[in-house]
C-alpha cells in the first residue's frame, strides 16, 4: 500500500559527542582558536536541527497511531506519547551537547 503500516526504521549506530573548543579568550574576547570555535557553533546548530526533524517526525508519529487507533488511542499510543514527550520536554529537543572535559 502506501506503507503507512511499515515498520518504522531506527539508526542502530552509537552517536558520540564531538569535542568542545577550549573557549580561551584573549584580552579582548576574542576566542585565541576562532577556526574551532566556528566549527564548534556549526556542529551545535547542525545537531539543533537534527533535533528538531527528529522531533517532527516523533509527532508524526503520534498523529499516525491516533488516527489509526481512534478511540483506543488513550491505552494503544501511550508509548509513543511518552517518547514524543520526552523528546519535546529535553534541553535543545535532545540535541547532542559538546565533550568536555
Amino acid at each position: 500500500m502506501s506503507g503507512m503500516y511499515d515498520p518504522p526504521r531506527v539508526y542502530e549506530g552509537k552517536i558520540t559527542p564531538f569535542p568542545a573548543s577550549d573557549g580561551a579568550r584573549d584580552e579582548r574576547g576574542r576566542a585565541m582558536d576562532p577556526v574551532g570555535y566556528l566549527e564548534e557553533m556549526q556542529q551545535r546548530a547542525r545537531e539543533k536541527a537534527v533535533a528538531i526533524e527528529a522531533v517532527k517526525l516523533a509527532r508524526q508519529d503520534v498523529i499516525q497511531c491516533y488516527r489509526k487507533e481512534g478511540v483506543n488511542h488513550y491505552e494503544n499510543c501511550k508509548e509513543v506519547v511518552k517518547k514524543y514527550v520526552n523528546m519535546i520536554q529535553a534541553p535543545d529537543y535532545g540535541a547532542l551537547k559538546p565533550q568536555t572535559e
